[in-house]
């Protein structure tokens, strides 16, 4: 009986000693060893094994990137603007040992220190360059806050305002600021829109001129062709008629008669006062006259083709 006894002690503390010297540590998680209370090791993801009641697990600390949201808070502009800004942070801890035992509260730590350096960079800058500068703002924050958190062991990686909101006064400012611009944008673009048709109208009418005056000089060249050509033959007809005359012949001052004689007639036929055309008695007259150009005609025509002659009877 005493036998079973102690067999079935032994049983239960060789499970408590067991237990108390493997130690499973998860994934993403690195546990501090302390033994009577002072750091001794760290310990990594997978199977461990500590000394039963002497050692034991001191912090366990996530390895894993993790958010921090910083609180919203207002902060003052170099240019006294009152602006509403919050922030989160990307944190990772690289040294579980630092984390746990450099700096009481990491969360607290971090926040405090993300909202203490949020105040000062915004407060370093103007209104319109903090709204307009988030970027620059962001890498401040980063490379700031990753500096003092290093001795944490800590690795800071992105910090990020998440929003910027100005008062209302100056966000109704700033709307008919944007208003007034993008009207002025508008205006701007009419006018060189009207500029632009303006010189095309100017080109365009410039062709029109030059094109109409280059078709004046071509029709005033051949009005001047055709009147010298009229000149020449009315020339060569006077010379004609003036040989003919020379010779003796009555018909060439038929000629010059008839010819005054059908313009008056064609004047007088066409005149839109005339409502009555009033023939001339004499119509042989004007018919003999016709006659004789014929015949002054057909007498230029023979003496310009002499070889087209009558052939001689025998």
């Amino acid at each position: 009986m005493g036998f079973e006894l102690f067999v079935a002690a032994f049983v239960v503390l060789a499970i408590i000693l067991m237990f108390s010297a493997v130690k499973i540590v998860g994934q993403g998680y690195e546990f501090t060893i302390e033994r009577f209370g002072r750091y001794t090791t760290t310990i990594k993801p997978g199977l461990n094994f500590i000394t039963p009641f002497v050692d034991r697990i001191g912090r366990r600390m996530n390895m894993m990137e993790q958010v921090f949201d910083i609180p919203a808070q207002e902060v003052i502009t170099r240019d006294n603007a009152q602006v509403t800004t919050d922030a989160v942070a990307f944190i990772q801890i690289m040294d579980a040992a630092s984390a746990a035992y450099e700096v009481h509260n990491l969360t607290r730590a971090i926040s405090n220190l993300a909202m203490t350096n949020v105040r000062t960079v915004i407060g370093s800058l103007d209104l319109d360059e903090v709204l307009s500068n988030r970027d620059d703002i962001n890498e401040r924050l980063l490379r700031v806050i990753d500096a003092a958190t290093q001795p944490w062991g800590v690795k800071v990686t992105r910090v990020e305002i998440k929003d910027l909101e100005p008062p209302a006064d100056i966000t109704e400012a700033m709307a008919r600021q944007m208003k007034a611009e993008r009207l002025k944008r508008a205006e701007i673009l009419t006018a060189e829109g009207e500029k632009q048709s303006a010189v095309l109208k100017a080109e365009g009418s410039k062709q029109a001129a030059i094109l109409e005056s280059e078709g004046r000089k071509e029709a005033a060249f051949r009005d001047a062709e055709a009147r010298e050509r009229e000149a020449e033959a009315e020339a060569k007809a006077t010379a004609m008629v003036s040989e003919a005359i020379g010779k003796g012949d009555v018909q060439a001052i038929n000629y010059f008669i008839a010819q005054d004689y059908v313009k008056a007639f064609e004047k007088l036929a066409t005149s839109p006062q005339q409502k009555t055309l009033i023939l001339p008695a004499e119509m042989s007259a004007l018919v003999g006259t016709i006659g004789g150009i014929g015949a002054l005609a057909k007498q230029a025509a023979d003496q310009s083709n002499p070889q087209s002659g009558s052939v001689p009877r025998v």
